[in-house]
């Protein structure tokens, strides 16, 4: 489902870790929510646990539930390659893994026409060529444990998101201030 009777649209984006890319999203305007969860493998259901061994297939990655009247589908892919690296393969940081991997799961052809078409704008212009992103097929997302929602508001003292994910959100305020929703 990508769009809703309420015109909202779902979108799912992996950047690495699902903590930094989900506080990265809860911050834009027009967002409603994101789920931090898995997809992309092979197992199904799967743990926190069993995903980072990397042998399930599967990436740690968010899906946002947003309004198109406020944040477009193409925004948002801005956003998304604007606070991680998309030319890391299969890690971001410290961070490594196919888990890890920098991935884009289209829910529709018009979603995988416009991340193709980015993709293309941003290695032509800024990238060289080089984003490792991964336009993926749409399969079973599995929403995550509970623990992992919302994970940098409910554990500000915990030192990753001091180090890893508190950058990309400073990110995001300096570069992409006015989607802020906050």
């Amino acid at each position: 489902m990508t769009q809703s009777e309420h015109g909202t649209e779902q979108a799912i984006f992996a950047g690495g870790c699902f903590w930094c890319t989900e506080a990265v999203m809860l911050r834009v305007c027009g967002v409603q929510r994101v789920e931090s969860g898995y997809i992309g493998g092979r197992r199904p259901n799967p743990s926190y646990e069993q995903v980072c061994t990397g042998v399930t297939g599967h990436a740690e990655a968010v899906r946002v539930t947003f309004d198109p009247a406020q944040v477009t589908y193409r925004d948002l892919l801005h956003i998304f390659f604007g606070t991680h690296d998309p030319t890391s393969l299969n890690r971001q940081g410290a961070d490594r893994g196919t888990q890890y991997r920098s991935a884009l799961f289209p829910l529709n052809d018009a979603q995988r026409a416009e991340a193709q078409a980015v993709i293309d704008e941003l290695n032509a212009s800024t990238y060289d060529g080089r984003i490792v992103t991964s336009l993926e097929d749409n399969s079973e997302f599995y929403v995550a444990e509970d623990y992992h929602q919302d994970y940098f508001a409910n554990n500000p003292q915990n030192p990753y998101c001091g180090a890893v994910v508190a950058p990309k959100v400073a990110k995001l305020r300096q570069s992409y201030s006015h989607f802020l929703s906050e």
